[in-house]
Parts: C-alpha cells; sequence; structure tokens
C-alpha cells in the first residue's frame, strides 16, 4: 500500500486525534472516543487506519509505560477495525451503535489473551470477572457514543473526503 504526503498527513493528524481524545478522557473510566473513530477511519480510509492504530498504540505505550494492557492494544483494535471493514458499506447509527457496545463488553475478555498465557486460565477468569463493572461502563458508553455522534462524524469526515483531504 504506497502512501502519497496527504496520506502521511492524514494519518498524523488521525493519530494525533486519537492519543489526544484518549488522553483528555483518561479520567473516566472505561469513556472512550477511539472505538468511533476508528470505526470512521476504517469506513473512510481502510486498511490505511492500520497504520493509525499502530502509530498509537505506540504512542500510547511512550505515554503510559509498556505492559500487558499495551499487548492487548497491539491486537483488540486491529479487531475492532477488521469487524468495520465487513459492515463497511452501512450508514446505520444503530448498526454502528451495536457493533462499538458490543466491542465495549467485551474488551475485557479479548484482554484476558495475554493472561491465559502468564498465569492460565484461573488468572484469565480471575482478570475478566474483576472487569466486568468497566466492560459494562464501556459497552453502555461506546453504545450511547456511537448512537449520538456517528452520523455528525460520518457526516463531517464524508466533507472531508468530498474535499479530496484524505
Amino acid at each position: 500500500m504506497k502512501l502519497q504526503t496527504k496520506d502521511i498527513a492524514a494519518i498524523g493528524l488521525m493519530s494525533a486525534l486519537l492519543i489526544t481524545l484518549q488522553v483528555g478522557f483518561s479520567f473516566l473510566p472505561n469513556i472512550e472516543l477511539v472505538s468511533i473513530l476508528i470505526i470512521l477511519f476504517t469506513i473512510f480510509i481502510g486498511w490505511k487506519t492500520l497504520y493509525v492504530i499502530y502509530i498509537f498504540v505506540l504512542v500510547e505505550g511512550l505515554i503510559y509505560g509498556i505492559h500487558k494492557w499495551w499487548i492487548c492494544y497491539l491486537y483488540v483494535w486491529t479487531i475492532l477495525m477488521l469487524i468495520t471493514m465487513l459492515f463497511k458499506h452501512s450508514k446505520s447509527p444503530f448498526l454502528w451503535a451495536i457493533i462499538s457496545g458490543t466491542f465495549g463488553l467485551s474488551f475485557g475478555l479479548l484482554c484476558t489473551i495475554p493472561d491465559y498465557f502468564i498465569g492460565g486460565m484461573p488468572l484469565a477468569i480471575s482478570t475478566f470477572i474483576n472487569g466486568i463493572p468497566f466492560d459494562i461502563i464501556h459497552g453502555a458508553s461506546n453504545y450511547i457514543i456511537a448512537l449520538i455522534l456517528f452520523k455528525p462524524l460520518y457526516t463531517f469526515f464524508n466533507w472531508i473526503d468530498q474535499k479530496n483531504y484524505i
């Protein structure tokens, strides 16, 4: 996948947006805008979203340090991107709210994969159970955010796309 100068600039801006919003919302437990933005980035720039995701993950590691959660970030955001690729042509806020909410609910389960390899099934299960309240908040907030913001953000990104900025 060959990148043009405008692609590199757009990827840099999208990565910076993810990082800024994640850090800005970090005081709220499991309430984030990263999921809806990765969905929208995938709809508009497709596979190039992988660059955005991995720049975001790298910078997150530089800000917060490399830990077990960082390993999860390497694959969970890619999973969301791949799911989005399957439904890429849908403009239904309700569908994206369901996908984003389900992703938020399953985030903790997806992040227990390293726990399984580190400490076996008991550690994975205990970590998952311990995180259920946060997963509920994550799923519910992702659902609400996508339901409210998908349409206006889609319209905005579509305008940017029509201007040939991305």
